[in-house]
């Protein structure tokens, strides 16, 4: 370079330098701005973080709660899936306790046996499947919650007011819930 390169106009290069700073100046401010949103940018990501954070763990929260629920479901499903068929059947145990009090007052002992033996069977094939009878006898006493009311009659002593005079149809669990609730009679 040649010496008259070096000797720039003072005014010119000062003109440069201010060029400069302005430019220096605008991209310092530019950079200002830029980390401002920056920030903001970030602070509005971090709260659609959260807020899609709080959206799946409920998500997930309700799913295990519907595993829960549909697992017990299930299960309560097989311990009474029979319970429609049962029912059905309970009449049928009905007439054999009848047909087995007709049957004792007659002299045929062939007959009481054959009728007892089917019974049993058909009773022991139900108790298999979870089916109890709900043990109701003449001098309990009366609740509600297990027991149905038919009728109140005068108690014959005054030891059996309130509580059950007869039972005119037994009543039976199935698991632990109560299929068929047994009718009786109370002492008034």
């Amino acid at each position: 370079m040649s010496k008259q390169d070096n000797n720039v106009d003072p005014i010119l290069d000062e003109e440069l330098n201010e060029n400069e700073n302005e430019k220096v100046n605008e991209n310092i401010d530019e950079n200002e701005d830029t980390a401002e949103v920056d920030d903001n940018s970030v602070e509005k990501l971090r709260e659609n973080f959260e807020k899609e954070k709080d959206r799946y763990l409920r998500l997930f929260a309700e799913f295990e709660n519907f595993k829960k629920r549909t697992g017990r479901e299930r299960i309560e499903l097989f311990k009474t899936a029979g319970q429609d068929v049962i029912l059905s059947l309970l009449p049928v145990m009905d007439d054999f306790d009848r047909a087995l009090k007709e049957i004792e007052k007659s002299e045929d002992k062939n007959l009481l046996v054959g009728v007892e033996l089917i019974s049993n069977k058909l009773r022991e094939t139900l108790r298999s499947k979870g089916l109890e009878p709900i043990g109701t006898q003449q001098g309990d006493t009366f609740n509600a919650d297990v027991h149905e009311a038919v009728t109140q009659i005068p108690a014959p002593s005054s030891d059996l007011k309130g509580k059950i005079i007869d039972v005119i149809e037994k009543g039976y669990t199935l698991g632990d819930k109560i299929i068929r609730f047994p009718k009786v009679v109370i002492g008034q």
